[in-house]
């Protein structure tokens, strides 16, 4: 991963965990693209203040993730459902031109719909109750 990547990837988790105005700097920089000396100009500080802002911002949030490891966590577990529903879905379909076992194929299809159901996408788009 690049940095600037890294880091934005690292804010969406533990942006929270910074100050109002940290994050808000942080954002601009690296959500926005906007330069040190835009963002000194939006919020009144100077380029050097900017600066030192981004910099606590990505050691925060780097702690944070070096401490819990949240971010890396989320992005393999994204990896192994992905796997897990590619599985599934070679049995599915080598039931259905092999086999053609019912429990087998149910049994798929319900991993498959578990895997949905953890899915990313399923909280990010609003979509069913999210805690």
């Amino acid at each position: 991963m690049t940095k600037n990547f890294e880091i934005s990837y690292l804010l969406d988790f533990y942006g929270p965990m910074l100050t109002d105005k940290q994050r808000d700097i942080a954002e601009m920089y690296y959500y926005e693209d906007l330069s040190l000396a835009e963002i000194a100009e939006a919020t009144g500080i100077s380029r050097q203040g900017v600066r030192d802002a981004i910099k606590r911002s990505e050691m925060i949030v780097t702690e944070m993730e070096n401490k819990v490891g949240f971010a890396k966590w989320y992005s393999r577990t994204y990896e192994k459902l992905a796997e897990i529903e590619d599985r599934a879905v070679t049995i599915q379909n080598s039931n259905k031109s092999f086999l053609q076992n019912e429990v087998v194929g149910k049994a798929a299809a319900e991993i498959i719909e578990f895997v949905n159901e953890l899915s990313p996408e399923r909280y990010s788009t609003g979509s069913d109750e999210v805690l």
